[in-house]
């Protein structure tokens, strides 16, 4: 697999991530759903898909350069990612709805 296949998906992954860790907030998650509650099993689910996400990017990243490289890129991806996140929730939060599509809205 092309190196640049692998990290756009590290990068689609870590945007991912960092979209379901603030949905996991209560905060957040009223900016996208209003005044649908969250339940606590909902709330565990996103945060643990959120982990695993940067993990799966992580090791996207480990497979496509050297360690040095990936660890650079990959903390590199997170920052990107939470402030592509942080703007979406202030501009329109209701598109990171997508990322739980069982929450009704």
């Amino acid at each position: 697999m092309p190196d640049s296949l692998l990290l756009g998906l590290a990068l689609l992954s870590t945007l991912c991530a960092m979209g379901w860790l603030a949905l996991g907030m209560n905060v957040h998650w009223q900016q996208v759903y209003g005044d649908v509650a969250s339940s606590a099993r909902t709330v565990r689910i996103v945060r643990v898909l959120g982990a695993c996400a940067l993990a799966v990017s992580m090791l996207l990243c480990l497979s496509s350069d050297h360690a040095s490289i990936a660890s650079l890129v990959w903390v590199m991806s997170l920052a990107a990612s939470v402030f592509f996140v942080a703007f979406l929730l202030s501009w329109r939060p209701r598109w990171l709805a997508w990322l739980v599509p069982w929450a009704r809205t």
